[in-house]
């Protein structure tokens, strides 16, 4: 099967990275490269791409896809909370422009083998990166009940989540759950008939919350947004596409902080913190998906884009 090569919201994100011939830019989830091609397709011989992805399937698709660009661009298979780590390693320390398209690719959900989707009665994975050990397998079965119950709460904002992890509970006592068909049933049984037919498939916060404790996805995207801030160049931008209210929350909250970092108690009548903003949020409220694009690709319809750019005058860190 291909990596998918849709991109979310291309023309929007290039507009919005203001891209510089010359400029030094990471895509920091490669993916099948889409966003990536465009970028390097408007760079010249001094102006250069760094993509990092931790999936191997998407390092090849992407590898394969930038060829044309070889030269240009330059590929690492890390995650992204590594890349600024990474740069060092190629004399990189300040960026033009920043780009992150959160979540799961289309690839990712349709490979039955990965277990990302209740779609498919398969393993229960859902690794991005297949060098690591912990899996939602591991999740189901090791956790005690309080620890699901807290992670499909805060990651998956299921309002049934003590049932379901009662229910795993009850079930792991007499076999391991093994596959998404299983987990599937298990979500099933622990919700009311008559809530089941709301909101879509009853599975979409479980497996959700269980994706993103697998691969750490909010605990990275928090520790990664103030060294990506800090390594834009003036002038610089970063662009991030949330595919869900929790990664949105947390970019908005981060671009807010940075724009306004004073924390002096509001009954001051001038700061004496001494904090200086890095820049502006290009973006109020998030761009969303086009009404074209959104036919041509139902899977744009929850995607956020907001992007910030830092000042000019901002001291380079």
């Amino acid at each position: 099967m291909e990596f998918s090569h849709t991109p979310i919201m291309l023309n929007e994100v290039i507009e919005g990275l203001n891209i510089r011939p010359d400029g030094i830019y990471l895509d920091g989830t490669l993916g099948g490269a889409g966003h990536s091609f465009e970028i390097a397709s408007r760079l010249n011989e001094d102006g250069h791409l760094y993509g990092t992805d931790q999936d191997a399937a998407a390092i090849e698709a992407s590898s394969e896809r930038l060829a044309v660009y070889d030269g240009k661009v330059t590929i690492i298979r890390t995650n992204f909370e590594n890349a600024l780590n990474e740069l060092k390693q190629y004399g990189v320390s300040e960026l033009d422009g920043i780009l992150l398209d959160l979540g799961v690719s289309s690839y990712q959900f349709d490979d039955a083998d990965r277990g990302f989707s209740y779609r498919f009665d398969s393993d229960l994975d859902m690794r991005m990166d297949d060098r690591e050990t912990l899996t939602a397998k591991q999740i189901v079965n090791t956790y005690s009940r309080s620890e699901l119950t807290r992670v499909l709460k805060e990651y998956g904002e299921e309002s049934f989540a003590a049932n379901i992890a009662r229910h795993i509970e009850t079930q792991r006592k007499i076999r391991p759950i093994e596959t998404t068909g299983e987990l599937s049933e298990i979500i099933h049984a622990a919700i009311p008939a008559k809530m089941r037919s709301k909101g879509g498939n009853p599975c979409k916060r479980t497996f959700q919350a269980l994706r993103i404790e697998c691969n750490r996805e909010l605990d990275v995207l928090k520790e990664s947004l103030d060294g990506f801030a800090g390594a834009l160049k003036p002038g610089g931008r970063m662009c991030i596409i949330t595919f869900h209210s929790l990664e949105d929350r947390i970019v908005k909250e981060s671009f807010k902080r940075f724009e306004n970092p004073c924390i002096c108690p509001p009954s001051f009548p001038v700061c004496t913190c001494g904090r200086t903003g890095m820049g502006k949020a290009i973006t109020r409220k998030p761009i969303t998906a086009s009404e074209d694009e959104l036919r041509s690709n139902p899977r744009s319809s929850s995607a956020k884009l907001r992007i910030f750019e830092k000042r000019q005058s901002a001291l380079r860190t």
